[in-house]
């Protein structure tokens, strides 16, 4: 490799740890606090009610479940931002991050107290390359809703990309406690388990 191109990707990787490290150092026992710092907007409780039926390891009807609860945290109460997270989801299907993202956005600006639309751009912001962001949208995604087990399961993804398996391990296991039957969740944790050399945190 050239020298010059050399030091410049190694420039380009400090620059990202260093601007990724306050991120990923702010969420340092957050997955411990989120519970205590807010509640779902749910004031018929239904989604309580079906959280705690998926939190059941021998649920048989889980799929049905989870599809109930996502649809639940997709309903913002308003019919023009409802409209705004459908494109910026039909955009995602499309592999357009850049059209999602600019949705999402709006979506935030007209709700911001909506958790799934912050989750929503973590998603874009991922598929875009834009990990901090990412970072920072499930933050905020897991400040306004801490029952969020895909914000958990990407959080998890996103630690362990970044080589943060302590973090990556508590953020799959704080999902599994929640969503007890995916899959991906448990084989996740299995690799960190082999990574970690069966460190319990």
């Amino acid at each position: 490799m050239d020298s010059r191109i050399k030091c410049a990707t190694i420039g380009t990787m400090m620059t990202r740890t260093a601007f990724l490290n306050p991120i990923v150092a702010a969420f340092a026992g957050f997955l411990m606090l989120a519970p205590a710092q807010a509640t779902d907007m749910d004031p018929s409780g239904e989604v309580a009610s079906l959280l705690e039926q998926l939190r059941d390891p021998d649920q048989e009807a889980w799929q049905r479940i989870e599809r109930q609860i996502i649809r639940q945290w997709s309903r913002s109460g308003s019919a023009s931002a409802d409209l705004l997270l459908q494109r910026g989801r039909d955009a995602l299907r499309r592999g357009d991050s850049v059209a999602a993202i600019e949705h999402f956005t709006a979506l935030i600006d007209h709700a911001p107290d909506f958790a799934e639309g912050y989750h929503a751009r973590a998603t874009a912001w991922f598929m875009d390359g834009k990990v901090g962001r990412s970072l920072a949208d499930l933050q905020d995604t897991l400040s306004r809703n801490p029952h969020h087990f895909s914000a958990l399961t990407g959080l998890g993804r996103i630690f362990e990309d970044l080589s943060e398996y302590e973090r990556a391990k508590e953020a799959y296991l704080a999902a599994e406690a929640i969503h007890p039957h995916r899959n991906d969740v448990k084989a996740a944790l299995e690799r960190l388990e082999r990574r970690l050399g069966g460190v319990t945190l």
